[in-house]
């Protein structure tokens, strides 16, 4: 009876730990102002470094360096429409101005080029619309 017991507990919790988290990402850096960091290429450098874990982080880019790989895969699922237009708004910075960066984080969380692409494809057909 107690190895019963002991295996529907251990069940429990395997299914309670393979479960996703569907919680959405925290919204308290929201308020971060993302063209100030993409204008400063001090304050730029020092999230890449972060994030290439090349470097020190602060308490967002920690949170950003902890859910990057979760919100690439979900196509940003967890995502506030903020945080959405921001993903855009870096993602589309570092394609266009600064792409030795754009290159290694891609070759870091996505070294197959299976979310990356989506975004580049994007930006090309904005980039011809324009011309």
């Amino acid at each position: 009876m107690k190895t019963i017991v002991c295996v529907c507990l251990f069940a429990l919790v395997a299914v309670a730990l393979a479960r996703p988290n569907d919680e959405p990402y925290t919204t308290k850096h929201d308020s971060i102002n993302l063209d100030e960091i993409l204008q400063n290429k001090r304050l730029l450098l020092s999230y890449f470094k972060c994030l290439m874990v090349d470097g020190p982080c602060t308490a967002e880019g920690t949170e950003l360096k902890a859910n990057i790989t979760d919100a690439l895969q979900t196509e940003c699922a967890k995502c506030s429409e903020k945080q959405k237009s921001g993903v855009e708004k870096v993602i589309g910075h570092l394609y266009h101005h600064e792409k030795e960066m754009w290159e290694e984080l891609k070759a870091k969380y996505d070294p197959e080029g299976k979310y990356s692409a989506k975004y580049e494809e994007k930006f090309k057909q904005i980039q011809e619309k324009k011309a």
